[in-house]
């Protein structure tokens, strides 16, 4: 068992069926990572399965008993799921598939399937006892799809900004997306008034020069503005000022700038968080680019327009041409978009009679998750409390993680 202060960690990898329909197939590992307080080794205690946000995002990485992690480990055996094709599991890569092949591939990513691995470490690891989870973000989204599936294995299920609309399509997503997006733009301005003119003096200066990364891809202005993706966060908006602030060596971009630029828009082991318009495919058709659509309804994502307005975590086929790590899925980028035989995720009668206790932080100001459909969701699922609240932005859970994790486990036991 591996040390750092205040924990221990203790190493899982599984092989498990590619494809969970066709046990006999091909496999793949998954690999989940325990952490138990270095008091608490050897007790007996309840597992805590957490998800990560994403899709396509990596378990943490812990170094200490701190934030979230601190406040789990007091009560709990956390278990950190690289869910497939992230982190230490079985990476995720085109291999030289065709663009069908690869596209059937990713088909086999979604929370379907991550509650299927999830199944199988709970029987191996928790020998078959039921487990709580956490779901940050889209671990919500996969909370509801494993709540769908197989209740028999949750205890609790703790939901921090991650409640998913569950009957909503991708082009009502969006709807809903574009209008926060340019409210968060308008807060970023009003804090950061002169990177009014800084903006656009460096989307003009991209337009007209050839600017290249260190990796060699074209910055482009499309590029640039998706730095607003990180606008929902506790720090986005300091983030990309303290960009702007480095972002001049004389009459061109510095170093420093789009080193930073490419680190925050590479994508690098991340394609599946490029691919997200596919977490909304279900029998509700074709998602079709559904954001990059959406953005003809609101003139003031123009890139023309003045104030020039970042994007946010809405992704568009030029990612799939500019973007040297998404090049290689473009053709199945193409084909999931247009690919309308989804399998449903969410048992929406099985949802609503849920017994499987949820709790559910909802963040009123959520730039990613929009608040409103998480609250209808917690109207239609049963056994759902919500905590609503405007003290946290979508990284609650890491920025005040004791405090969110406390407050929704407190809620579990009956204090809130």
């Amino acid at each position: 068992m591996i040390a750092h202060p205040g924990l221990r960690f203790a190493d899982h990898t599984i092989t498990v069926p590619l494809d969970h329909s066709r046990p006999d197939g091909d496999t793949i590992e998954v690999f989940a990572r325990e952490v138990v307080a270095a008091d608490q080794v050897g007790v007996d205690l309840p597992w805590l399965l957490f998800l990560q946000g994403g899709p396509g995002g990596k378990a943490s990485r812990p170094v200490r008993a701190e934030s979230w992690i601190g406040r789990a480990v007091r009560t709990h055996r956390v278990l950190l799921l690289d869910q497939r094709g992230t982190g230490r599991s079985t990476p995720l890569a085109a291999d030289g598939r065709t663009p069908q092949e690869l596209a059937d591939h990713l088909r086999l990513f979604r929370a379907d399937s991550i509650v299927a691995d999830a199944e199988i470490l709970r029987e191996r690891l928790a020998e078959g006892s039921k487990w709580d989870t956490l779901g940050q973000s889209y671990g919500g989204f996969v909370t509801m799809a494993y709540l769908s599936v197989a209740p028999q294995g949750l205890r609790n299920c703790f939901v921090t900004g991650g409640l998913p609309g569950l009957t909503a399509t991708a082009d009502e997503v969006y709807a809903r997306t574009y209008p926060r997006v340019a409210a968060k733009n308008a807060e970023y301005y009003r804090a950061f008034p002169d990177d009014l003119a800084a903006v656009r003096r460096v989307a003009d200066h991209l337009a007209a020069e050839d600017v290249r990364l260190p990796d060699g891809d074209r910055l482009t202005v499309e590029r640039f503005r998706f730095l607003g993706s990180a606008f929902g966060m506790s720090d986005g908006y300091a983030q990309v000022h303290w960009l702007l602030d480095e972002a001049w060596h004389g009459t061109r971009l510095s170093d420093t700038f789009r080193y930073e630029v490419m680190a925050h828009t590479g994508f690098v082991g991340q394609p599946l968080f490029a691919l997200q318009e596919y977490c909304y495919g279900q029998a509700n058709g074709a998602t079709n680019w559904a954001a990059d659509r959406a953005m003809a309804d609101y003139p003031r994502f123009a890139p023309d327009a003045d104030p020039l307005l970042f994007t946010g975590e809405m992704m568009y086929p030029w990612m799939f041409e500019q973007i040297a790590a998404l090049r290689p899925f473009a053709g199945a980028a193409d084909i999931l978009a247009a690919t309308t035989d989804w399998p449903t995720l969410y048992d929406r009668e099985r949802l609503a009679g849920n017994e499987v206790p949820v709790l559910a932080a909802v963040y009123a100001d959520d730039m990613y998750v929009d608040a409103g459909l998480s609250l209808e969701t917690a109207a239609t699922v049963g056994n759902v409390r919500t905590w609503v609240t405007n003290e946290h932005e979508h990284d609650g859970l890491r920025t005040s993680g004791d405090a969110v994790l406390g407050h929704l486990m407190e809620m579990a036991a009956g204090l809130r």
